[in-house]
């Protein structure tokens, strides 16, 4: 059976009010839970373009009755890119929809759609979609954040770190692309990226100790893999000026190569990044208990509070 967004949401309220489930207890007073719904609204499957004749969506979670504009979350599924659903997402939105975010939960093309470089260029276009529709929707495009988990941390990166103007760019096939070639289109500039356990290097997973079939998937036959995915990889746009990063992985993940997170840390210290690793001990692939995630999430808020992103709770 397909799982829908409404499927996604009330299974939310389910453990919100099951004590017993996974061992979720409610907040002493006033749990965010029991007024949540009186204060968001969702819009569910906004068409943010085209690719291979396929609708591209996405689903928006949005306080009600608010004026002024608000910090929104981009989250990005995972699954390799090879596979994943936006609305598996649904618990990861929890933490900010609880500061009364603005949240968009995005899918994109799949290697059983499209092979690399699909996903990116969806994604860099759903960023391009929050810069059209920043008024509509009252995003405040000054306090965007990025994040997302595995291949959608790794989609986080790469859509936060590419330059304008880059080629991936030019795959999107909405109206907006005639004011874009007429130079007005608004840019918008990430404020942070918060990714979980993301690919840095895609190249190293094609071939050689660290090949994973997930990576070789997304390529396929091609016969610029190797080329193609060094433009793909996040490591290689490192530079200054990027917006600050923190980084959440296990110690001992076995999908994608904690090295990779020393790496990218290293490359943005010297860069003069501001950036944050959050090791996991003895974690593997997104295989974090409730404390080291309890843990996770207030490092995360203190990251953006360092960086002017949340300025309360």
């Amino acid at each position: 059976m397909a799982f829908t967004l409404r499927h996604s949401v009330f299974i939310l309220l389910l453990v919100a009010f099951s004590p017993g489930v996974g061992q979720v207890r409610p907040p002493a007073q006033d749990p965010w839970v029991d007024y949540a719904s009186g204060e968001y609204d969702i819009i569910p499957n906004i068409t943010y373009g085209t690719g291979n004749n396929t609708q591209l969506k996405l689903d928006l979670y949005e306080p009600r009755n608010h004026s002024s504009p608000l910090p929104t979350l981009v989250l990005f599924h995972g699954g390799g890119w090879v596979a994943g659903q936006k609305e598996r997402n649904v618990f990861q939105l929890l933490p900010y929809l609880s500061l009364g975010w603005a949240v968009l939960n995005v899918e994109y093309r799949l290697a059983s759609n499209s092979l690399a470089p699909a996903a990116v260029e969806d994604c860099r276009c759903a960023l391009r979609w929050v810069a059209y529709h920043a008024a509509q929707y009252n995003f405040d495009t000054s306090k965007i954040v990025l994040t997302g988990g595995s291949a959608g941390g790794h989609l986080a990166l790469i859509t936060g770190m590419l330059m304008a103007g880059s080629p991936f760019d030019r795959q999107c096939p909405t109206r907006e692309n005639v004011r874009w070639r007429e130079g007005t289109e608004p840019q918008v500039r990430v404020a942070a990226i918060v990714n979980w356990y993301g690919i840095i290097d895609v190249a190293e997973l094609l071939e050689g100790p660290n090949a994973k079939h997930y990576a070789i998937e997304w390529f396929g036959s091609m016969s610029n893999a190797k080329e193609l995915a060094r433009q793909l990889s996040p490591i290689t746009y490192v530079r200054s000026g990027l917006p600050p990063i923190i980084t959440i992985q296990g110690d001992q993940d076995d999908i994608v190569p904690y090295s990779q997170a020393v790496r990218l840390h290293e490359a943005l210290d010297r860069a003069g990044v501001p950036n944050r690793l959050i090791p996991v001990p003895g974690a593997r692939h997104d295989g974090f208990n409730r404390q080291a995630l309890v843990e996770s999430y207030a490092a995360i808020r203190e990251f953006l509070r360092t960086y002017g992103i949340l300025t309360k709770e």
